[in-house]
């Protein structure tokens, strides 16, 4: 089972993604760790990331779901994907479920501002809600519930 803890920068999605890993005693993937360098320089500037700067990114992480799927390994990946067409990539076969954090643009502006030593610029988040098409089926969860909260009802939600 792949469970892929999705939304906008400043979400939550590593939080959640990680304290659910943790939970469940599977390995945890933050998708951010695997942008290239110059995609991290260009996000750092303020600059929104393009599909075309998007695309290796993308394999990337593919590649990796497949390679969990080959080695019979479960995972929770938190990852943006924003566009459908990014989930699409990511849906590497039936046991693949997105979690989509869902907050308004108010409520993570603030929570930007005081987020330290990250390489997302703040200035970035209005082109990821431009960008964000809200996946339909996707278990919906409110950001302001309290992270174990979430954890709880998304394994209910997902039955595991």
């Amino acid at each position: 089972m792949i469970i892929i803890v999705m939304g906008v920068s400043g979400s939550g999605k590593t939080t959640i993604g990680s304290l659910l890993a943790e939970d469940l005693r599977w390995r945890f993937y933050d998708a951010d760790d695997m942008h290239s360098e110059p995609n991290k320089e260009k996000m750092s500037a303020g600059n929104p990331l393009t599909d075309g700067d998007r695309a290796e990114w993308l394999k990337t992480l593919r590649n990796l779901l497949l390679q969990s799927v080959f080695s019979n390994q479960s995972v929770v990946m938190a990852c943006s994907a924003l566009k459908e067409t990014y989930r699409q990539v990511l849906r590497v076969n039936a046991a693949v479920y997105f979690v989509y954090l869902k907050g308004t643009f108010p409520e993570i502006e603030a929570r930007m501002q005081l987020r330290q030593d990250h390489y997302m610029s703040a200035n970035v988040l209005e082109s990821q809600f431009e960008t964000l098409e809200e996946p339909a089926g996707a278990l919906t969860m409110d950001i302001n519930q309290p992270p174990a909260e979430m954890v709880a009802a998304i394994r209910a939600g997902l039955k595991i």
